[in-house]
């Protein structure tokens, strides 16, 4: 959740990975924020395989405590499995704060604060995490899922979506129909307190786990879901 920014129907060259499915065990993974014992937590409850696909929706860092803490196991986990990373609104936020892009302005509302503290400072976030935020995808799918940050637009086919939906639209998605023919589209962004959103074509995975909620993990295969509960929420919210 943030407050939102409005840039126009700017279109994009889309970062995407496809992937055409198959037998191998796919876990997507909600909105982090800086909570690294949840996440360790969820990781362990998941006990995943060599072979399995770790798909996190983004928002890993701002709000929580961690954030530094947070892209370090994430980096660590990306050695041991087949992690694909998206891109959260957070993410981006922080990258056009420092390359002077129009969302940048906003991030100083939306968690900035406690991200600085988890690294020291602007100027101590390491190369290696700018090349995580750098190198984070705007959504992946296979034969049966889209996965993205926010959502999508109704009725605008994938190679056309804007950067700007993909990472920050909320009501126009979730409360559209029949989105994409065929598919299911798990997502982030918009907290649910007390479990998962689930409609027929859509899966909100954001349960709050900054506010005090839980971290939520959906295993695809069998509809699974895993929790950890965050526990105490952040000091401020923002």
């Amino acid at each position: 959740m943030a407050l939102e920014p409005y840039i126009g129907n700017r279109l994009f060259t889309p970062l995407v990975i496809y992937n055409e499915g198959g037998l191998l065990t796919l876990y997507a993974i909600g909105d982090i924020h800086g909570c690294l014992n949840p996440l360790k937590s969820l990781i362990e409850k998941i006990n995943p395989k060599k072979s399995d696909t770790l798909v996190f929706l983004g928002d890993y860092i701002d709000r929580g405590p961690k954030s530094k803490e947070v892209v370090d196991f994430l980096l660590s986990l990306d050695q041991k499995y087949r992690c694909i990373f998206l891109r959260g609104n957070h993410e981006a936020m922080l990258l056009h704060y420092l390359s002077g892009g129009p969302w940048g302005r906003y991030w100083e509302l939306n968690g900035m604060e406690a991200t600085l503290r988890s690294y020291g400072s602007i100027k101590n976030i390491p190369d290696r995490h700018m090349d995580f935020f750098k190198a984070t995808k705007l959504y992946y799918e296979n034969s049966k899922y889209l996965f993205v940050h926010a959502g999508i637009r109704p009725g605008i086919e994938m190679a056309k979506q804007s950067e700007q939906d993909l990472l920050w639209i909320r009501d126009e998605f979730i409360y559209s129909k029949t989105l994409l023919k065929g598919k299911i589209v798990v997502f982030g962004h918009t907290p649910k307190f007390g479990g998962p959103l689930i409609l027929k074509d859509k899966i909100g995975l954001d349960t709050g786990c900054v506010y005090g909620g839980n971290l939520t993990a959906l295993r695809t295969k069998d509809l699974k879901f895993f929790t950890a509960n965050c526990g105490v929420p952040a000091k401020k919210q923002y």
